[in-house]
This record gives structure tokens, sequence and C-alpha cells, in this order.
């Protein structure tokens, strides 16, 4: 196994976006035999210690991969040295992110559409007001950048 950096996909609740990009990312560095820490994070404590969005477990058994055990969590100070990468998923939480960011963060910030060719600047699609077409678009989306990453890390 390929060891490399280490992950975090932050959203605003951790519930649909953040978990949906954990999962995605866990899946395609397993099939390319990549060795990471991953996880996910909310800039906002309202779903703390909830499991994800119904919805989001279901678009992530459609693809093979159960998030049931998945648990909201707020980012913390630690994780902005403790992760190499940390992705937002939309320009509020990178904003959020930024401004929270403690002087000796070592973790890269980006969106994480910035890896996709393409779509760099642009947020993931929030399916939280949606139905499952939107939680199928946002699962499209990360998956595609799931790949993107693993390609650029393994690379």
């Amino acid at each position: 196994m390929v060891t490399s950096a280490s992950v975090l996909f932050v959203c605003l609740g951790n519930i649909c976006r953040s978990p949906l990009a954990e999962a995605a990312f866990r899946d395609a560095a397993g099939r390319a035999g990549l060795a990471v820490q991953v996880d996910s994070a909310g800039t906002g404590g309202w779903h703390i210690g909830e499991a994800p969005d119904p919805r989001a477990c279901a678009v992530a058994a459609e693809h093979g991969i159960d998030i049931t055990g998945f648990r909201g969590r707020q980012i913390e100070r630690t994780d902005f040295t403790r992760f190499s990468h940390i992705f937002a998923l939309d320009h509020a939480n990178l904003t959020d992110l930024r401004r929270i960011a403690p002087a000796d963060t070592s973790a890269r910030l980006a969106l994480l559409l910035d890896i996709v060719p393409g779509r760099a600047g642009q947020s993931v699609a929030d399916p939280y007001y949606g139905g499952p077409e939107d939680f199928a678009q946002t699962w499209n989306e990360v998956a595609r950048a799931a790949e993107m990453l693993v390609t650029h890390l393994a690379g």
C-alpha cells in the first residue's frame, strides 16, 4: 500500500456533503491501494453525534457504501495540524475555515472541486433541501473529486 496524506472534508452540518465526500474518497483510496487518514466534519455543531441524513445514507448505499455508522462532528482546532489537506465543500465553509484556522495551521485549505478539471472555484451542490436527485448529483460531484484527489495524492 502507498502511504499518503491525511484528508478532512468539511461542510456546514456534517450530515450530507462531507460524509458523502469522505465515503467516496475512502472507497476510491481503497481501490487504489492508497493508505490515507480521512474524516469529515462540519463548521457548525448542530448535528454532533448524529448519523448522516437518511438520503445521504441511501445514495451511498446505492454505490455499495454503508455510512450509517458515521457520526457528525464539528471541526476542532487540532484538525488544522492533524490533517494535511482540509477540503471545504463550498465557499462559505472555506471562508469559515480560513477565519478559524490557528496561526500554526499546517493543513492546506481548498475547495474540494478545485481538484476537478473545469470545476475550480465551484461549490459542491448542497442537497439538503432537495430530493434523491439532488443527493445523486452531490454524490457524482464528490465521487469525481475523490477520483481526482486519489490520482493527485498517489502521483
